[in-house]
């Protein structure tokens, strides 16, 4: 599945106030949804030493597909394709890796 396929089909799922109309909705969800990520993460540096388990990993990849789906409602309520999002910011890398400028901050380096 690429990204498109997977935008596509996760909007069938999206039942939430005015979908279609709401970038805000999904927004708030990803914010919750990427702090119960971080929380996860947390717990397993607190719990475990930070080393990751199978069990730990199947919890954050649901986590994780959680994200995938309120960015994926965000780029559509916003009319931008995911596809499109992640090739830009493979391009926006690279320049910033050719020009020796991963790092530092800035978002125009």
């Amino acid at each position: 599945m690429n990204f498109n396929e997977y935008q596509k089909k996760s909007r069938r799922t999206a039942i939430y106030p005015h979908a279609g109309n709401n970038f805000i909705y999904p927004t708030l969800g990803l914010s919750g949804e990427t702090g119960e990520v971080a929380e996860k993460i947390k717990k397993i540096l607190r719990d475990k030493e930070g080393k990751l388990d199978s069990e730990n990993r199947d919890i954050l990849q649901k986590e994780l597909g959680d994200v995938l789906w309120y960015l994926a409602q965000i780029a559509t309520e916003t009319g931008l394709s995911l596809e499109d999002i992640a090739q830009g910011n493979l391009d926006k890398l690279r320049n910033r890796q050719k020009d020796n400028k991963l790092q530092g901050e800035g978002d125009d380096r």
